[in-house]
């Protein structure tokens, strides 16, 4: 029952050309990063159908997309030495299996818990996804074309939180809540026939390595428990909210001693963070995970209950920031590999900054047409940051080491989108309690947005000034 692989040669320097069989294989991953990112989003819109159709309360339906991010969280920093061990190829095909199961598991859900208890399920496979799909690109695209085919991949996580509502909308509008996770089930299903046959096999770069356990017990339950910490503290339950924050922490703490202490390889390396280029990609990551999905929450929470309209009209007056990524995304493509990866970043952030100012004006009327503009630069500026970051860091780093560096990246942006949008939701409530103004608690609240982003500006200063050698 097996089917004859395809061997992928990564050792040979692939010519700079990206030709029809690269993107074909480029599409085909970017189909699991696809549904992973869609999947984060699209089930937001259907919270208030989910609470009629099981008779439970919000605070209930909540966890049904808390318990999805944590999952997540929990499967991202295993993805490596999975990889390591058993190849990517391999990898991203069962973690497909799993989201798929998981999706159709939601869809037979018969209660609240067993939707929360299969959405787990569902994360740990989409948690994997990414990461895999992104170091297995960059192994069979070398050096000279990583920049470029990255460019166009990293434009869907971008558009996910402009697309997940639309599409939530879209479907309850002609559908039952199923379809919110049937619709993964065709996108699935042509994805792994399409990677069967035409995604090649690259060789596991270390096969013989042991998995962490101390270090998998301590990073996974501790990113988790800090955020489950971060969202009870902005719920209102302060107690168990603060206990988590704290043991969340704690765990942190603790994986960093023993990540520089062990001797073996550890889940993911504290040193790495230590060493440009990837200490300051990865805080950059970071800030731009806290923004991106920070805003993506702020922003369609803030028309729905301060203008009023509904979760539809809310994703179409979104639709520019996809707009503008996606523009965006053409033009790192055409200059990634002649352009300084620090001017492009540099002008990203800058972009980003611009855009994210007028939101804190909220309380003065912002006229739809400045909204609409100042989401269509933020969309620009964030394609210029996140495909260069990874090229950065994807073509200096031995190929060896691709998978490990592409679940730390991944984890740092999906930590940072938790995080920051938890860390954001505290602070939107005390200034809605301080203030007791909702566009003007929204307004206060994405100051610390724009705080962010001058944070990874910071971050920015020590990237390489030189483009990629292609003759690497």
């Amino acid at each position: 029952m097996s089917e004859p692989p395809v061997r992928a040669e990564p050792a040979k320097a692939p010519p700079d050309r990206v030709d029809r069989a690269l993107l074909r294989i480029a599409f085909i991953l970017v189909l699991g990063t696809f549904m992973a990112s869609l999947d984060a989003t699209i089930v937001t819109v259907g919270i208030d159908t989910l609470t009629r159709e099981f008779d439970a309360s919000v605070g209930e339906i909540q966890w049904v997309s808390t318990a999805y991010l944590l999952a997540v969280v929990t499967a991202v920093p295993a993805s490596g030495w999975l990889a390591d061990r058993f190849g990517g190829r391999r990898v991203w095909l069962a973690a497909v299996g799993v989201f798929l199961i998981g999706s159709a598991l939601c869809a037979l859900a018969w209660s609240a818990t067993s939707l929360i208890v299969f959405r787990v399920i569902q994360g740990l496979g989409g948690g994997v996804l990414p990461p895999t799909g992104q170091a297995l690109l960059a192994r069979v695209a070398g050096p000279t074309r990583t920049g470029k085919v990255i460019s166009v991949v990293a434009v869907v996580p971008l558009l996910s939180p402009v697309l997940g509502p639309l599409a939530g909308g879209a479907l309850l509008g002609v559908a039952s809540w199923q379809w919110l996770f049937l619709v993964n089930l065709p996108i699935g299903a042509v994805a792994v026939l399409l990677a069967r046959r035409y995604v090649p096999v690259v060789p596991p770069a270390a096969k013989g390595a042991a998995f962490d356990v101390r270090g998998a017990l301590l990073l996974s339950p501790g990113l988790a428990v800090l955020v489950y910490g971060l969202t009870e503290v902005s719920e209102g339950r302060r107690l168990p909210g603060f206990l988590g924050v704290g043991a969340g922490l704690l765990m942190l703490a603790a994986f960093t001693v023993h990540g520089l202490r062990t001797r073996g390889t550890p889940l993911i390396d504290p040193r790495l963070f230590t060493r440009p280029p990837f200490g300051p990609a990865a805080l950059a990551l970071l800030v731009l995970g806290a923004s991106v999905f920070g805003t993506a929450f702020l922003l369609p929470l803030y028309l729905q209950t301060g203008e009023g309209l509904s979760a539809w009209e809310a994703g179409l007056l979104l639709a520019p920031q996809g707009v503008g990524a996606a523009a965006g995304s053409v033009l790192v493509n055409r200059t990634i590999n002649a352009v300084s990866p620090r001017a492009l970043v540099v002008t990203g952030v800058g972009l980003v900054l611009a855009g994210t100012v007028p939101f804190t004006q909220l309380d003065g009327g912002l006229p739809d047409a400045v909204l609409v503009a100042a989401l269509a630069v933020r969309g620009f500026g964030m394609a210029m940051i996140g495909a260069p970051l990874m090229n950065i860091v994807y073509t200096r780093i031995e190929p060896a080491h691709l998978p490990r560096a592409s679940g730390a990246l991944n984890l740092l942006n999906t930590v940072g989108g938790s995080l920051g949008t938890a860390a954001l939701a505290v602070i939107l409530q005390s200034r809605l309690d301080a203030r007791q103004d909702v566009p003007a608690a929204f307004s206060d609240t994405f100051w610390w947005v724009v705080g962010l982003a001058l944070l990874a500006a910071a971050g920015t200063t020590r990237l390489p000034r030189t483009p990629v050698d292609r003759s690497a």
